[in-house]
C-alpha cells in the first residue's frame, strides 16, 4: 500500500507535470545542501512519509451529514482555516480535524464522505495540493496558513506554507477571497461575497445557479485583469478556478434538493462562517468534477484573446 502511495505522487508528478510546473519551481530538491546538512536535519525528524491512499467509500447514497457525530463548533486558538470553504466547513463539524490540519488520506475521506466528491477526483485535488503545500516528511497538511502543528519543515529551499500560500494552489480571482496582492487572500470578503448576491439576484432568480455561477466567475476575473497588476491565470490556477466555481453546487445544496440553485444564505454559511445548515444532507451519488454544468460555465466567456 505504500508502494501505491508512492506511485500516486508519481503518476500525479507527471500527469500534471505542464500543470504544476510553474507551482513546483519553488520547491527544489535538497540538493544544494552538504551531505553533513542533510544528514543532521534527517536525523533530527522523524520521518513518517508516503502513506496508503484510502479507497473508495462504499456507500455514496443520500446522507445526513450534519449529524450529532459532527456538530459545528467555534475555532479554538490555533486552529487554521484557509481559502476553500468545503474543507474549511468539514474541519468545523469534525469530518476533518478541527485543528485544520490532516493527512492527506484524512482528506479524502473527509471530502468523500462529508461531500461525495468522487474518489478520482478527491484524489487528484488532495494530492496536487499536498505536493505544493503540504510537509512530505510527516505527512500532514494545513488546510490554512503555516502551522507549527505540521512538524519540522524540511530545510530551505523547501516550503511548507499550508493552502493559504500564494501562487501555488491557492490563486487569483476567488470568488470570495481578495487576491493576495490586494490583501488578506484567505478570509471571507463581504464586499466580493455581496457582488456574488447582486450578479445571482440579476441572472440566477435571487440563487447561485449554472447561469450566476458562470458570470461571477467572469466578473472575478475582470476585477482581477484590472485591478491586480501581479495577476496570475496560469495553471493550476486556471483549473482550480473553474472548479470552485462549480463545486458550491455539487457539495452545498442539500441532496434532496435536485434544482442545482443554491440559496445565498446557506451559501453565506458555508463561506462565511465554515458551517453546514440544520439537517443538512450530502448528494445522493458521487460528482466526479465534470458534466454539463461545468461546460457552461468554461464556455460562457472568452478568457483569453
Amino acid at each position: 500500500m505504500v508502494f501505491i502511495a508512492l506511485q500516486v505522487y508519481a503518476a500525479l508528478s507527471i500527469q500534471l507535470g505542464g500543470v504544476l510546473a510553474v507551482a513546483l519551481k519553488p520547491y527544489d530538491s535538497l540538493a544544494g545542501l552538504s551531505r553533513d546538512e542533510v544528514d543532521a536535519f534527517a536525523n533530527g525528524v522523524k520521518v513518517v512519509g508516503a502513506q496508503p491512499v484510502p479507497p473508495p467509500i462504499k456507500d455514496t447514497s443520500l446522507k445526513l451529514v450534519n449529524d450529532a457525530l459532527h456538530p459545528w463548533r467555534p475555532l479554538s486558538p490555533g486552529d487554521q482555516r484557509g481559502p476553500c470553504p468545503g474543507l474549511n466547513t468539514l474541519a468545523s463539524h469534525g469530518w476533518l480535524p478541527r485543528s485544520g490540519v490532516a493527512t492527506p488520506a484524512q482528506i479524502m475521506d473527509a471530502v468523500q464522505n462529508g461531500f461525495n466528491m468522487a474518489w478520482s477526483t478527491a484524489l487528484v485535488i488532495t494530492y496536487a495540493a499536498f505536493l505544493v503545500d503540504g510537509n512530505p516528511l510527516t505527512n500532514l497538511m494545513s488546510i490554512g496558513g503555516s502551522s507549527r502543528l505540521t512538524g519540522p519543515s524540511p530545510p530551505a529551499p523547501a516550503v511548507v506554507g499550508g493552502l493559504s500560500r500564494h501562487g501555488t494552489f491557492e490563486g487569483d480571482a476567488s470568488m470570495t477571497r481578495s487576491d493576495a496582492f490586494l490583501g488578506d487572500n484567505h478570509s471571507f470578503n463581504e464586499t466580493l461575497f455581496q457582488q456574488l448576491v447582486a450578479i445571482s439576484n440579476a441572472v440566477g432568480g435571487g440563487k447561485y445557479n449554472v447561469s450566476a455561477a458562470a458570470e461571477v466567475r467572469f466578473q472575478r476575473f475582470q476585477d482581477s485583469v484590472t485591478r491586480n497588476p501581479t495577476f496570475d491565470f496560469s495553471n493550476p490556477r486556471f483549473a482550480t478556478a473553474f472548479g470552485e466555481t462549480i463545486f458550491p453546487m455539487a457539495f452545498f445544496i442539500d441532496g434532496r434538493d435536485k434544482s442545482l440553485a443554491l440559496d445565498l444564505e446557506v451559501m453565506r454559511g458555508f463561506f462565511q462562517d465554515s458551517r453546514m445548515p440544520v439537517d443538512f444532507h450530502r448528494r445522493d451519488g458521487a460528482f466526479d468534477g465534470g458534466g454539463t454544468e461545468f461546460d457552461l460555465i468554461f464556455n460562457s466567456h472568452d478568457y483569453f484573446p
